[in-house]
């Protein structure tokens, strides 16, 4: 019995090791393989859910998820078009590493609610995706527009420092714009506020919870430079080098603000490397509450700023 107990460990370490070497073998451009690449992967268009507006309209969240370890332009045109063609242009030509959830939004007439929405998406020489959004369906109907069960709400955004403040997916577009130069720094700021109504009995929410603010590039020809402002320095680790938690501390990037007691402006810098017409989706989210995450689909609001860069 031992001896074929073994045979068997031998046989199950052989086989370990035949798996291993074939997963480290190397490929032609002398990298070594893996069973999770870094890059080369297709970025995914994800329908996230369908929203029932007071209206008669229907809104639908579009979102992405790329695996990358970096962002992928892909820009309007047969690799990344909507359809029917009058929708097109609203979604990302920039996607990010990682999941983009709710990044974008449609919204049809109530004559048009039950026809599909397309979206497609084809990475490099990848294959074609596509997504539909579509309306009906009860288990992807989207309904944040009511408090969650602790009272997250979206936050209320403007641009500037005391701008008119609105929430929701696309919450507004297009409604201050900038020029600058190529390779010049320009101030990004948005003024945000939380209307959730949480129970300040609950020791979790004794005292305000902050806001966390994300710019990102949306679309734009070419690359996007976020620095911290003075305003936002870079936190320092808070735990001691022998202290266990102090290789877990992560510093918020450039791009990340968190203002705190949730109601303040967010501000970053921005420079542009190449002219043309750019983007910037800034995204205002409530998810140190429990009751809020992008799994969740909720509670998050979406603003778009243009920006003109000149030569």
């Amino acid at each position: 019995m031992r001896e074929i107990q073994s045979f068997i460990v031998a046989a199950a370490f052989g086989a370990l090791t035949m798996v291993t070497a074939s997963v480290m073998a190397q490929a032609p451009d002398g990298r070594f393989l893996s069973l999770t690449p870094t890059e080369g992967l297709s970025v995914i268009p994800v329908m996230e859910g369908w929203v029932a507006n007071e209206d008669g309209t229907a809104t639908f969240s579009m979102g992405f998820l790329n695996k990358n370890k970096s962002g992928i332009d892909i820009p309007v045109g047969p690799n990344n078009y909507i359809e029917p063609a009058k929708y097109n242009g609203q979604q990302p030509t920039y996607f990010p590493p990682g999941r983009g959830a709710g990044s974008f939004a449609i919204t049809v007439p109530a004559d048009e609610i039950n026809e599909d929405i397309w979206w497609y998406l084809k990475t490099g020489d990848g294959e074609m995706l596509k997504v539909p959004g579509r309306y009906g369906e009860a288990s992807y109907e989207l309904d944040f527009i009511r408090p969650r069960p602790q009272g997250s709400l979206q936050p209320l955004v403007g641009f500037g420092e005391d701008g008119t403040q609105a929430a929701g997916l696309t919450a507004l577009m297009g409604e201050y714009e900038r020029t600058v130069k190529v390779g010049e720094q320009v101030e990004l700021a948005v003024n945000v506020s939380d209307p959730s109504m949480r129970d300040t009995s609950d020791p979790r929410f004794k005292d305000p919870l902050p806001v966390g603010v994300h710019f990102y590039k949306y679309q734009g020809p070419g690359t996007v430079e976020f620095a911290r402002h003075e305003s936002t320095p870079e936190p320092v680790n808070p735990y001691a080098e022998n202290d266990p938690r102090f290789r877990f501390f992560r510093a918020p990037a450039e791009n990340d603000v968190e203002v705190k007691g949730g109601v303040g402006v967010a501000r970053v810098y921005a420079s542009f490397n190449a002219p043309g017409e750019y983007t910037l989706r800034i995204m205002a989210e409530n998810f140190r509450s429990p009751d809020s995450q992008e799994g969740d689909q909720c509670c998050w609001t979406n603003v778009y700023q243009t920006v003109t860069v000149t030569p």
